[in-house]
């Protein structure tokens, strides 16, 4: 049984791992271009693999992403922007492992405590999403605001906004279908694993 578990493990890292990488080749499976941003929905993938499989394999998953997203940075990235701040290993890469492990152990705390593991499952995607989101804007309003000007065409004292309207614009709606997706397809990934 225990060697059962394990394999059904390594088969689903190694499902979400290339859909990941798929995501992230493949125009509009992963990245929705707007303007000079894209909208992320890979994020959905890591959240699911970290409500599936747990926090440790969900930063696993996590860390694929930020991977390929700093290394795209380099040779193919995906908007203007991404040959300036996802070079930086810290935004390209740590958030993305970072949404694995809030998702991942937010998900295990509130399976505990709340009766839904719909709602749980939910609010485990939304912290995961906004854990990206966050994390990302954060670092590059904290690292590149000197370049303000130069990246974004905007007054140093107007990158603030412009990151918070980012926020409003592509990190909530990112959460939001984080929530709706996410307990989707997890839960139902978690009772088979469990059957």
């Amino acid at each position: 049984m225990k060697q059962r578990k394990k394999t059904q493990r390594i088969a689903f890292l190694a499902l979400f791992t290339a859909i990941i990488i798929i995501q992230n080749f493949i125009p509009f499976l992963g990245y929705i271009p707007l303007g000079p941003l894209n909208l992320t929905i890979i994020h959905i993938t890591v959240i699911v693999a970290a409500l599936v499989l747990g926090p440790k394999d969900g930063a696993i998953v996590g860390g694929v992403w930020g991977t390929i997203t700093f290394i795209r940075a380099f040779v193919w990235p995906t908007s203007p922007l991404a040959t300036i701040v996802f070079t930086n290993p810290l935004v390209s890469v740590l958030p993305r492992i970072l949404i694995g492990v809030v998702a991942g152990y937010t998900f295990i705390w509130l399976s505990k405590r709340l009766s839904s593991k719909i709602l749980a499952a939910g609010i485990a995607a939304v912290l995961g999403s906004l854990t990206n989101t966050l994390l990302v804007l954060g670092q590059i309003y904290l690292f590149y605001q000197g370049q303000a000007p130069a990246m974004y065409a905007l007054d140093v004292a107007a990158l603030l906004p412009y990151l918070l309207g980012v926020v409003a614009t592509n990190g909530l709606p990112e959460a939001a279908l984080a929530a709706i997706i996410a307990p989707s397809v997890s839960l139902p990934l978690l009772r088979k694993l469990k059957a």
